[in-house]
């Protein structure tokens, strides 16, 4: 969104339309409360938006109403904090179920600045592969990959500390207090990151299949089924619901793939596969995770840092998420995206 051609008014007004569709300029008008101005300000606020492309008019003389023009909820701020302050069950959904056409409209989400972040950090990762000493190599991948299934591990629920997480890798030593299946989600994702690591090159172009084979190592021994899934799912905290039909789910993925091999931006197909994995659900659990490391095969295959997401709040991670399922709104999940890039950039491979 370019803030130099929208002001803080009109932002308001996008905000409001992005929760109350089909609109009179009198609601509109109501919805500002003081910030509305005079009746021309708010018929020149909406002829800009207009003019931008952010709204349509539909009907005549006075049964004209505004919505938001397809595919520019994606990028409207939202405040959070308020947004949650709703319980699940009142909250007013955009799309209640899986909306498939929404990855068409993830492409050009980031700015030239924004993009600019994700080649600074592959000059540096470059340098460092060539240069740094093999030992140091050898430490620092342990580090991130430590680091990531720690925490990709605490975002599923998983109890082990940082540092006990760092001894079941290191020394193969579980923690006490903890029950097995723990231990073996952590292993799970150390050993689906070494497998990415070892095999990089070959997730350049993402496959249904790849998504697949890395999900299946990320639920090795957990008794989770393998495969698509192939009845309806529910998801905490959110009356979101998923396709149930495995027919469906299928072809959902692979136009997800396909969407993602047209797109020329790395960091935007790899934020594509982020997203667009936990909402589609495509698996009977463990699709949150999968999303996460199939994001980061994509980095890495093409020479970028990955996310070990060290420094997320888990609670305001699945938020983002919620945003996504119930409002095809993006804003929150990329805020967080770019912010572990820059923390992956200052943190890893010093």
């Amino acid at each position: 969104m370019n803030d130099t051609q929208i002001n803080t008014r009109q932002m308001k007004l996008l905000n409001y339309l992005l929760f109350h569709p089909s609109s009179s300029r009198s609601e509109v008008e109501t919805s500002l409360g003081d910030e509305k101005g005079s009746r021309i300000t708010i018929i020149r606020d909406l002829n800009h938006l207009l003019r931008l492309g952010w709204i349509e008019q539909t009907g005549g003389g006075n049964h004209v109403v505004y919505t938001l023009k397809s595919g520019k909820e994606l990028l409207i701020p939202i405040d959070a904090e308020t947004y949650f302050s709703i319980i699940t069950d009142v909250r007013t959904l955009r799309h209640q179920q899986f909306n498939g056409a929404v990855v068409d409209n993830l492409a050009g989400i980031f700015s030239k600045e924004e993009l600019a972040l994700f080649e600074k950090g592959k000059m540096k990762l470059q340098e460092k592969f060539k240069t740094l000493d093999k030992t140091l190599l050898k430490r620092e991948l342990e580090r991130f990959t430590i680091e990531l299934s720690w925490k990709s591990s605490q975002i599923e629920g998983n109890t082990y500390s940082l540092l006990e997480t760092e001894e079941l890798i290191k020394n193969k030593k579980e923690a006490k207090g903890h029950d097995k299946s723990e231990a073996i989600m952590i292993l799970d994702h150390k050993n689906a990151f070494d497998t990415i690591l070892e095999n990089r090159e070959s997730f350049k172009d993402m496959s249904v299949s790849d998504i697949r084979s890395i999900h299946s190592e990320l639920v090795k021994d957990l008794e989770i089924t393998l495969g698509t899934r192939q009845s309806g799912v529910g998801i905490t905290g959110t009356k979101y619901v998923p396709l149930d039909n495995k027919w469906q789910i299928e072809e959902a993925l692979s136009h997800i793939v396909a969407h993602a091999k047209k797109t020329d931006s790395v960091a935007e197909r790899a934020f594509i596969f982020l997203a667009m994995i936990s909402y589609l659900q495509p698996f009977t659990d463990g699709n949150k995770r999968t999303s996460r490391m199939v994001s980061n095969a994509v980095l890495l295959a093409n020479g970028y840092f990955p996310l070990s997401y060290r420094s997320v709040d888990e609670v305001e991670y699945k938020k983002a998420l919620i945003l996504f399922y119930e409002q095809n709104n993006i804003v929150y999940l990329k805020k967080i995206f770019l912010e572990q890039q820059l923390f992956a950039i200052v943190n890893y491979f010093l």
